[in-house]
């Protein structure tokens, strides 16, 4: 004999939460109807892991340091505890990248507060200890930050010159969410799911603002099977060749971020205007080089387009 399953026509669940600090909320969503609880759960999960945005480090420039392995002179912490440490930071991102600096003299602590940042953005951490310095000790340091979801590995992006020394960047606001499913009943009805649901932030999002906006992206992507918009696909013509691979901007075509930036900011944001753009004025752009131009090549080719050049 199969287990009786009680769907619902509409759903009527509640969602209580429990606890609510900055960073860190308790929910309780119930009751859901069996096998729910997990479906909710995983994908909320999923999504609030990967799907919000964030800010991080991306770079950084140490005055006196040509590498991660180097020596800071008077400074307790060596340039990899140091790096870490910045990678620590957490930011309030307003914009989608800012440059940022730091300049201190010892003896004392130095602290994520007393970075400047030259963007809209701002430290939600400004307590964490960077370095903890000697006197007449010096550090200067040039700072990258850029908005971004999910993680993101130093080698997916295009490395600079002498000096400067990427970072991985981990934008995720939410640092972890835990589900656990329990049973619960409705009256004399015992096979309804509760879901409970804990999320942990850096404070730069609030626990329920994280499970809104995770729940906003998950109806988009649904209402897209529901409602689905027909996505159009221009032929190829005289006066436009490429069909709907040109208006394609350059950050939808695979390419790292830095080097999309660099080609937004430059004037070449679609793949129409890349491929008509000349090598000479690829490799001046600012922030890239002949490295560059191969990942750029390699991107459109995977489009079907040839560069110019």
């Amino acid at each position: 004999m199969s287990e009786e399953v009680i769907f619902m026509d509409n759903p009527t669940f509640e969602i209580k939460p429990e606890k609510v600090e900055p960073k860190y909320g308790k929910f309780i969503i119930s009751p859901l109807p069996r096998g729910y609880g997990a479906t909710l759960g995983t994908a909320l999960r999923r999504v609030m892991m990967t799907s919000l945005p964030g800010a991080a480090v991306t770079s950084a420039r140490i005055a006196g340091v040509k590498h991660q392995f180097s020596t800071l002179k008077g400074i307790k912490e060596d340039t990899l505890d140091f790096l870490l440490n910045l990678k620590q930071v957490r930011f309030k991102p307003g914009s989608d990248k800012a440059k940022a600096s730091l300049s201190a003299k010892g003896p004392g602590e130095v602290k994520a507060g007393d970075i400047v940042i030259s963007g809209n953005m701002e430290v939600a951490n400004p307590e964490l200890v960077l370095a903890n310095l000697s006197k007449g000790a010096k550090l200067e340091v040039k700072m990258e930050i850029e908005s971004g979801v999910g993680y993101s590995p130093a080698e997916e992006r295009e490395k600079a010159g002498v000096g400067t020394i990427i970072l991985d960047a981990d934008f995720s606001p939410v640092q972890r969410v835990t589900p656990k499913v329990e049973e619960t009943r409705v009256g004399r009805v015992t096979n309804f799911d509760k879901l409970i649901l804990e999320v942990w932030t850096d404070g730069t999002v609030e626990p329920h603002a994280a499970l809104v906006e995770a729940s906003k992206t998950l109806l988009q992507y649904l209402e897209q099977i529901i409602n689905p918009v027909k996505v159009s696909k221009k032929a190829p013509t005289a006066e436009n060749p490429l069909g709907s691979v040109g208006s394609l901007s350059v950050e939808e075509i695979g390419l790292p971020t830095r080097v999309a930036n660099a080609l937004s900011s430059a004037g070449f944001d679609t793949v129409e205007k890349l491929s008509k753009a000349e090598k000479a004025d690829l490799v001046k752009v600012r922030n890239l080089g002949e490295k560059s131009f191969d990942v750029i090549r390699d991107a459109m080719r995977e489009k079907g387009v040839k560069l110019n050049a």
